[in-house]
C-alpha cells in the first residue's frame, strides 16, 4: 500500500459556521467518493482557510462527518493580494494502491478555477 496525497478546495459563499460545515463536508465526501476511499484509508488531513474565514475550523466539519481518529490540522492560507476569497483547501494523505496519476483531486464550484490542470 502506497501513501498518496489528494488535493481539494471549495469557495464558500459566506463566512458562517453552518455554511462552512456544509461546504467542507461536501468537499470531504467528494474526495472520498471520487477516490473510492473509506475513512480507514485516511492518514491525515491538512486544511487551510483564507484569512477572511473566521467562523469555524474546517476540521470541525470532518469531525462531524465521523472522521474522529485521523489527525487533522488547520492553518491560515497566505494572504496574497488578488487571491480568491473565502477558500478552504485540503491536502489529505491516504493509503491507496492507485497510481499517483489516478488520484482524483477535487475542486468544487468556483474553486475549480484554482487548479484547472488537476481539477476533476
Amino acid at each position: 500500500m502506497a501513501v498518496r496525497a489528494v488535493r481539494g478546495a471549495v469557495q464558500l459563499e459566506r463566512d458562517e459556521a453552518g455554511h462552512m460545515e456544509e461546504q467542507v463536508g461536501a468537499l470531504l465526501t467528494a474526495v472520498l467518493e471520487r477516490n473510492g476511499l473509506h475513512t480507514d484509508d485516511l492518514i491525515s488531513i491538512w486544511f487551510t482557510a483564507t484569512p477572511d474565514l473566521r467562523s469555524d475550523f474546517p476540521a470541525a466539519a470532518a469531525r462531524k462527518l465521523g472522521i474522529v481518529d485521523v489527525p487533522l490540522i488547520c492553518a491560515q492560507e497566505l494572504d496574497v493580494e488578488g487571491a480568491m476569497p473565502r477558500v478552504v483547501r485540503l491536502l489529505a494523505h491516504i493509503e491507496s494502491d492507485k497510481p499517483r496519476a489516478d488520484v482524483a483531486h477535487v475542486y468544487l464550484g468556483a474553486a475549480a478555477t484554482l487548479r484547472k490542470d488537476i481539477a476533476q
